[in-house]
């Protein structure tokens, strides 16, 4: 639109004061006219969070049928009335398929089926998968690069903003004996770091930008939160270590909404994972009930062993071995930002392990989990007939060479 005879006119002229205040009607017209077809794409005000994904629990794990080491716990949990929402970090794709020929992302998308099957029969429906590649190492910090970890990480911040948990339940991030599978660890590593930096407003804030339009695709309009209580558990060969570092629920226990004991409710969900235990599901198909209650006390099956968990942190005041939600606040918590560690203190010359049992030190200090459970000496699998090399750190702190 071209305006003539603005005191800026070639020939130097002013349009009369009449044609003037016509020319500005106009605009505002035109002016009010784009504000209310602008106005019909706008976002005027927040709505409330959306509570159909509100969990009091929320269970990171590394791959379908990774809960069956505490389901027969979760199922308490609803139980309790308690709400009760899972995330997986790989679709377990690089697993064995004992059902048929599909391997990969066939493989993947199976058992995603499989385990949504599972946590259904157990009363869980929200259920989130991450795009974390299923990965076969011991080294936690290949794991982490497999998953392209911020980005894994952005995720899983995103789902507790999402689901607002109080408490968040994930692998042992350490390395023991019987596991030692670096897909468990990196779920504990990316499951502390989100529960450290989800109720930071300066963490990824493109999730806390309020939408400015109904069809707002980047900005997510969603709050930080601070869970308040993180734990552990693990598939340690030897369960021991973690006596009196965590609460215990028996599974021996009747569920009083199902009228069987919780040990039952866990090996029948356990019954989905056809994939990968299909012998051992149709020998528990072929038992009756008898015959079950005796294999779930044998000690190499362990289905009536109690779950154990391992305290990790709490942000309220809580004892170690106290239940779950003991001192669990009803309102929410402010932002609790972990300790900054003392810078580490080196002098003279010393060696010690590098790769994955270096890295753990280091994330412990971190995240202030100092008392968390470790080897009293460095573990790890070898195999028969594999090579095992071992990094190690040496450094020279004195003033001389050596």
């Amino acid at each position: 639109m071209t305006f003539e005879g603005s005191s800026g006119d070639a020939e130097g002229e002013a349009k009369p004061r009449g044609e003037m205040m016509k020319i500005n009607h106009m605009l505002a017209l035109l002016l009010a006219l784009a504000t209310a077809g602008v106005a019909q794409n706008i976002v005027k005000t927040a709505p409330r969070a959306d509570d159909r994904f509100r969990a009091d629990v929320l269970l990171v794990v590394a791959h379908p049928d990774d809960e069956t080491g505490v389901s027969a716990y979760l199922v308490q949990l609803l139980d309790q009335g308690k709400k009760v929402a899972a995330v997986y970090m790989t679709r377990g794709e690089a697993g064995h398929n004992n059902m048929g020929p599909e391997r990969g992302i066939s493989l993947g998308a199976a058992r995603e089926m499989e385990l949504r099957h599972a946590l259904s029969q157990l009363g869980i429906q929200n259920v989130w998968f991450l795009d974390g590649r299923d990965t076969p190492t011991q080294d936690v910090r290949q794991s982490l690069a497999s998953w392209h970890h911020g980005a894994c990480l952005e995720d899983l911040v995103r789902i507790i903003r999402l689901t607002r948990p109080n408490v968040v339940i994930t692998w042992m991030p350490a390395f023991f004996i019987g596991e030692n599978h670096g897909d468990h660890q990196a779920a504990g590593v990316v499951a502390i770091e989100a529960f450290d930096s989800a109720g930071d407003p300066a963490v990824f804030p493109a999730q806390l930008a309020p939408a400015r339009h109904i069809n707002e695709t980047l900005l997510e309009g969603l709050e930080p939160w601070q869970p308040q209580k993180l734990y552990f558990f693990s598939d340690a060969s030897d369960d021991k270590q973690f006596k009196g570092k965590g609460p215990e629920y028996p599974a021996t226990a009747i569920s009083p909404t199902r009228h069987v004991p919780y040990w039952r409710i866990a090996m029948d969900e356990f019954r989905y994972h056809r994939t990968q235990y299909r012998s051992y599901i149709e020998k528990l198909d072929a038992m009756n009930d008898e015959q079950l209650a005796k294999l779930a006390g044998a000690d190499q099956d362990g289905w009536d062993n109690p779950v154990g968990l391992i305290f990790g942190k709490s942000n309220v005041p809580s004892s170690v071995t106290g239940d779950v939600f003991e001192g669990v606040s009803t309102a929410p918590i402010a932002f609790v930002r972990p300790p900054t560690p003392t810078p580490e203190q080196h002098s003279g010359v010393s060696m010690t392990l590098g790769g994955p049992w270096i890295f753990y030190e280091r994330f412990r200090r971190a995240h202030d989990l100092m008392s968390t459970p470790r080897a009293q000496s460095p573990e790890i699998a070898i195999s028969a007939g594999s090579t095992l090399q071992l990094p190690l750190v040496l450094r020279n702190d004195s003033s001389q060479s050596v």
